[in-house]
């Protein structure tokens, strides 16, 4: 759970990023000696290091457990949640700014070189600002996570009924010296296909004190004739290697979310997507 406020959304640089997130850590419970005065590692980060030149900025975490339901780690731990809030919020600044949503991060980014190159990568293999079918849209996200570099585009499209697919994810990464470049490319869609089902199916209910899901009868996973294709580039680096495991999850669902508002210009900003909200 968290809220962002910016106190000049049509300036670049100028305004004040706020950031209080509440959440549970899964560190303080399971590895209390990495909780240090009251921060999470894990649960902050995708939350403080940006790649945003944003020279007036507050973030805050608070720590919030929910009773008897333990939590544990997911794929992506923090950048989960916290990519999804930025990546959204900086989408939502664009448009209130009337700016394009890639000409506005890259206004942010003239001191994050290597987070701008990722960024442009990703929108010149995705063909971005090319005309697009009606209800078919383009959304991106960028970050930096796990010490690696990552921008993402997803095409997406919205039927009349509110039904969502994503048709095709681009993405670019420079995750500094690469060994194994299949291993990045592997690891990178099965990233983008855990992320894309958390954004669309990814929802948990108890009853009665217990999870109502069970298995995958109940708990719908990205079926092979609704996976996008995925392309990965990856940008040729001599920097320190970064990680690669969980990167591509954070980064996949704002785009999603972004492409549904070019889409159909309607926000979500609760996951997973409701496609009830989206009916023509």
């Amino acid at each position: 759970m968290s809220a962002l406020r910016n106190s000049d959304k049509c300036g670049y640089g100028h305004g004040t990023w706020n950031n209080r997130f509440a959440g549970s850590s899964v560190l303080a419970r399971w590895a209390p000696p990495f909780f240090n005065n009251g921060l999470d590692p894990d649960t902050t980060e995708g939350a403080i290091d940006l790649v945003y030149q944003l020279p007036n900025m507050h973030v805050e975490y608070v720590q919030v457990e929910p009773p008897g339901i333990p939590t544990a780690f997911w794929r992506s731990v923090g950048p989960s949640h916290n990519v999804f809030v930025v990546e959204s919020f900086m989408d939502e600044l664009a448009a209130a700014a009337k700016q394009d949503a890639v000409a506005y991060r890259l206004a942010l980014l003239d001191k994050a070189p290597r987070a701008k190159a990722v960024l442009e990568l990703a929108a010149e293999k995705a063909g971005w600002g090319q005309p697009l079918p009606e209800r078919v849209g383009r959304g991106v996200s960028v970050q930096f996570a796990f010490a690696t570099y990552m921008a993402q585009v997803a095409e997406v499209e919205v039927s009349r009924d509110g039904a969502v697919r994503v048709r095709r994810v681009v993405c670019a990464v420079d995750c500094g010296t690469v060994i194994n470049p299949d291993t990045v490319q592997a690891q990178i869609e099965s990233a983008v296909i855990f992320g894309i089902t958390a954004a669309l199916h990814g929802e948990i209910t108890l009853k009665d004190g217990r999870v109502e899901q069970t298995n995958f009868d109940t708990y719908q996973m990205l079926r092979m004739n609704e996976a996008p294709a995925i392309e990965v580039h990856i940008v040729q680096s001599s920097e320190p290697p970064g990680g690669m495991g969980e990167a591509g999850t954070s980064a996949i669902v704002p785009a999603v979310v972004n492409a549904i508002f070019a889409a159909t210009g309607k926000r979500l900003r609760k996951l997973p997507v409701d496609g009830s909200a989206l009916k023509a």
